[in-house]
């Protein structure tokens, strides 16, 4: 398992559930909903081991909409949802963005997906 420490993200980069509920005005049912149909992992941090989820898988609409399907693929790979966070977030100056979260956040899941799924082999 990744520790709080191996996770590339800041402190403050991270969402716990009310404040998912808060950015997104969904209820506490939707917001659980998202993360039971992994249209969103999240990470057990802090002194409590709350689940956080990066602040990046979510606009005020709710879960990047091209995350689900990024996810189940490196899910099927082998990732466990910390190894995900941080595949996602990884540094990838030939990746539009910058890294595969803001190439996904600009609409462009298809060279996300393909690197995801040559993971598998």
């Amino acid at each position: 398992m990744v520790n709080d420490n191996d996770v590339i993200l800041p402190d403050d980069a991270w969402l716990a559930v009310p404040d998912l509920m808060e950015l997104t005005g969904a209820s506490l049912p939707t917001v659980k909903g998202w993360l039971q149909d992994r249209e969103l992992v999240g990470a057990r941090r802090g002194p409590n081991k709350a689940v956080m989820v990066p602040a990046s898988f979510v606009t005020a609409e709710g879960p990047v909409k091209t995350l689900k399907g990024t996810i189940t693929v490196l899910s099927d790979s082998g990732f466990a949802d910390e190894e995900i966070i941080d595949w996602l977030h990884r540094a990838d100056d030939t990746l539009q963005g910058g890294s595969a979260i803001e190439a996904l956040r600009q609409g462009n899941k298809t060279e996300v997906r393909r690197r995801a799924q040559e993971l598998a082999f």
